[in-house]
């Protein structure tokens, strides 16, 4: 566990980093939790550029708390920062940012993390660990809570669970963080010993005042995230995620050039892009579901309509890809 949390802080560019979350979306909560509690503030920004799910989490998590979820509205596919200099000020806690967002575009990040922290908010950002093979880390832009989803660590699908929550900040807030912080130590002998050296809001150790909870055990999750780390190393998890990036725009340009399909957004993305198409989102991913193609994600239950999200990772093949063009060919 400690080699882990030294692998996710040196992936985020952060100070301390705990032994894992359920998954991303309860991190994602429970950071807003946590800017809640240190700037004593009840309204939290989540803009509608991250993830659904993640939103839900974060309402689920602050509606006992008695704190506001509210929404900033985008354009082009990211955070308006227009709209976000406007509607941001010092009655916000924090705002929690998708980076790269739900739709695989990159937010401008430095800009934003200018507007939060000028009005004295936190600045939350949900991460795709891969990504920070190539992309800045967070604490290059000066963020403050990181959390994300550690799936892609080499962890199996698994049906939805279990996961792993990433969760790493500053060290001001260490005594904040949810779960547990391993340590390093020598013991009497001068060896190597690892001990558990922050726990301060489980149910353990402050019954009935605690604010976390042990998240069960995700540690056969970590130690599959760990290996996969250890065995990638700093080339390697930089090669996933050029492959990720180089693969994702091949497949988003060969579909861009068809017919009844274009890029909704053109804001820059990583690896998942958003097709708009003239027929039924549900009637294309049927079709291809029958060539035993998983065509995307319709996003009309998310409000966006005739659209498709779609994500490549390091291993498709072009094989694949090409194959997955002419499919959509077939269903026009």
């Amino acid at each position: 566990i400690y080699e882990y949390q030294t692998m996710i802080c040196e992936l985020t560019g952060m100070d301390a980093a705990n032994a894992s979350l359920y998954d991303g979306g309860s991190a994602a909560g429970e950071a807003a939790l946590l800017a809640s509690d240190v700037k004593r503030k009840k309204k939290i920004l989540v803009p509608q550029t991250v993830n659904p799910h993640y939103t839900n989490t974060i309402n689920t998590y602050c509606y006992g708390q008695g704190i506001v979820v509210e929404e900033i509205p985008s354009k082009n596919g990211i955070v308006d920062t227009e709209a976000l200099k406007n509607i941001y000020n010092d009655e916000y806690a924090g705002i929690v940012l998708q980076h790269p967002n739900f739709f695989g575009c990159l937010e401008d990040v430095f800009e934003i993390e200018k507007i939060v922290h000028r009005a004295g908010g936190l600045f939350i950002v949900a991460v795709d660990p891969v990504s920070l093979g190539i992309l800045q880390p967070p604490g290059a832009y000066n963020a403050d809570i990181v959390c994300g989803e550690g799936q892609a660590l080499g962890n199996d699908l698994n049906f939805g669970g279990p996961y792993l929550g990433i969760f790493a900040a500053k060290n001001e807030f260490i005594r904040k963080v949810p779960g547990r912080i391993i340590g390093k130590t020598d013991d009497i002998d001068g060896k190597d010993g690892y001990v558990m050296v922050l726990q301060t809001r489980e149910q353990h150790i402050r019954r009935e005042k605690a604010t976390s909870n042990i998240c069960t055990n995700q540690q056969l999750n970590v130690l599959t995230a760990c290996v996969h780390l250890s065995l990638l190393g700093k080339n390697g998890i930089k090669e996933a995620a050029y492959q990720c990036l180089q693969k994702s725009h091949y497949l988003a340009e060969k579909i861009d050039s068809l017919e009844g399909y274009k890029l909704k957004y053109s804001s820059p993305f990583f690896k998942e892009f958003t097709i708009e198409t003239e027929k039924e989102p549900k009637e294309i991913i049927d079709a291809l579901y029958s060539k035993k193609i998983f065509a995307g994600i319709d996003l009309n239950k998310f409000g966006i309509n005739n659209s498709i999200l779609i994500a490549v990772t390091e291993k498709r093949t072009k094989n694949e890809m090409d194959f997955f063009v002419e499919a959509l060919k077939s269903v026009r």
